[in-house]
């Protein structure tokens, strides 16, 4: 009689589960049908030029995950800043270029993406022995693993239009997003077949520590010195410059610009 009611209880919630991953996936659809917003449009054109170099098919994919997006989650206003239609579009066209080509559930973790008028200042606990002490920092993003996104409107702007210049806080928030989507962030997203992990390791593996010796000897990079931090912070860092400089990308790291490419699913050299 137990097993028959712990059964009863397991396929309910089974039952349960599947009803609402199909009542969620009805209603994205229902707004991926809708007309994307004239306003909207206009919003992309003046904030996100890089908009106008990619594919059609891709732009209005695009925009479809935009919709989405913005119905889904909350965005807050910090220090004073009132919260439009601007920044949620221009944001979201940001973080939803990770998700192009790819059976997505748009960042299932992530709740709030918090908005400051620009860079801020936040104070993580660090340990030294015995001791813990408060180290502020001065920050333009920070993505957290409880669900939330922060982000300087500043920066945002600055990097949206400037598209090619390898560096977008957005992009680089929204892969620590996904990297966190089985855990800690580690530079080991979730990828496409457990087959893929052998060739991702070993490949990003090499391409770190290429970065971190350019870091120590000051040597020139590709990349950011910031990607020596730690893998984490360099999946963040490539993920930034594979969408935003994959020609010299491509050219100077071929076999990470395939890893990426095989990720995302996607090849921006042909966009621009």
């Amino acid at each position: 009689m137990v097993i028959f009611i712990i059964m009863l209880v397991s396929v309910s919630a089974i039952a349960w589960i599947l009803s609402r991953n199909w009542r969620v996936e009805r209603q994205r659809n229902k707004i991926r049908a809708q007309a994307f917003p004239k306003a909207w449009r206009q919003i992309l054109k003046q904030r996100f030029p890089y908009f106008n170099a990619m594919p059609a098919d891709l732009q209005l994919q695009l925009k479809q995950h935009i919709q989405v997006f913005v119905s889904e989650k909350n965005f807050v206003g910090c220090k004073g800043l009132i919260i439009d239609d601007e920044i949620k579009v221009t944001i979201a066209a940001q973080a939803c270029l990770l998700l192009l080509n790819r059976k997505t559930d748009y960042y299932p973790k992530l709740t709030e993406i918090l908005v400051y008028p620009s860079i801020f200042v936040v104070e993580h606990p660090e340990q030294i022995g015995q001791i813990v002490s408060s180290q502020p920092k001065v920050l333009s993003g920070e993505s957290w693993q409880n669900g939330k996104v922060i982000l300087s409107w500043q920066t945002t702007q600055d990097n949206a239009a400037h598209p090619f210049e390898g560096n977008n806080v957005v992009i680089h928030e929204f892969a620590h997003q996904l990297d966190q989507e089985n855990g800690k962030a580690n530079g080991a997203p979730i990828l496409n077949r457990v087959e893929d992990y052998q060739s991702w390791s070993k490949v990003l593996a090499d391409e770190y520590a290429m970065l971190v010796l350019a870091a120590q000897h000051q040597t020139p990079s590709l990349f950011s010195y910031y990607g020596a931090t730690n893998p984490a912070e360099f999946f963040a860092v490539i993920s930034e410059v594979f969408f935003e400089k994959p020609h010299a990308f491509f050219k100077q790291h071929p076999a990470l610009y395939r890893e990426l490419s095989h990720f995302y699913k996607l090849n921006p050299i042909h966009w621009h």
